[in-house]
């Protein structure tokens, strides 16, 4: 199946995780891919998987908290292949385990707030602000903004990143509402525990945790990069040509639940586990 045949995507945080597996996955289907990522090797593997594999890729070093890299990102997809399609706002790096930016409104300092709500939210203004040009001149595209179960799901601590995953959620609202008359549809998707390359690591050496998080999901399973991949691609495809504005939960079921069971569930692990940091 080549849904994407002709069409040129940007893949923000495209090297690893969830945005790498969303690079494979579109190119897999025959789109031309520009992953924008920090992680210069691990990018370039990528790119090296995906020409393997028969698809076309590259990629570029591209920081996502600089207005000037996010317009010279979409600046070189253009010059490279002509036009461009679909824009997925993926990267956040490893700012969501960034303790800088954990707190409540009374220790997060200043300079740390405006940090991560440049890289988690700025961003994702600034992303469609240099692209949509280039969609409406080819006829429409697709953005697709990575929120969070946190954008609805809140705990202690989490101020920055889940004020601005809230707000990727209303930025995803609106835009659609604003661009839907080019023929831009902009959706985001909330996901659960996603298990990338990072996260395995930590998990290996911490398997009980890992099952503490299963053990939360109706499914009785965390999720891999592949289950938001397959996400993505269905809403960036004709078959959802009817869906603007919408935010798809890839949770696993966590979010239909009570937060309160997740919660104090959460609180008595961690006090049975003192030496225990749980990634969100």
């Amino acid at each position: 199946m080549s849904r994407f045949n002709g069409q040129v995507a940007i893949v923000t945080g495209g090297a690893l995780g969830i945005g790498g597996a969303t690079a494979r996955k579109l190119a897999s289907e025959g789109a031309k891919v520009f992953i924008a990522d920090i992680d210069d090797s691990s990018a370039a593997l990528n790119v090296q998987s995906i020409k393997k594999t028969g698809g076309i890729a590259v990629a570029s070093h591209i920081d996502v908290s600089q207005s000037g890299d996010i317009a010279r990102m979409v600046d070189e997809a253009v010059d490279m292949y002509g036009r461009l399609d679909i824009l997925v706002q993926n990267a956040f790096g490893v700012i969501a385990g960034e303790s800088r930016i954990h707190g409540s409104a009374l220790t997060v300092e200043e300079d740390n707030w405006d940090y991560g709500i440049d890289v988690l939210l700025k961003a994702l203004y600034l992303g469609p602000k240099n692209a949509i040009p280039h969609m409406t001149a080819t006829g429409g595209g697709s953005i697709i903004n990575l929120a969070s179960v946190h954008s609805f799901l809140q705990e202690p601590g989490m101020l920055v990143y889940e004020s601005a995953k809230a707000g990727v959620v209303g930025m995803t609202r609106q835009m659609a509402t604003e661009f839907g008359p080019d023929g831009i549809r902009v959706n985001a998707i909330a996901p659960g525990h996603i298990v990338g390359e990072g996260l395995a690591k930590i998990w290996k050496d911490n398997p009980t945790g890992h099952e503490f998080f299963a053990d939360q999901y109706p499914l009785r399973r965390t999720g891999i990069p592949d289950d938001i991949a397959n996400g993505i691609a269905f809403l960036c495809s004709e078959e959802a040509s009817f869906i603007t504005g919408h935010t798809l939960a890839i949770d696993g079921g966590l979010s239909v639940q009570l937060q309160e069971k997740f919660g104090l569930r959460q609180a008595n692990y961690v006090r049975n586990n003192p030496d225990t940091n749980l990634p969100t």
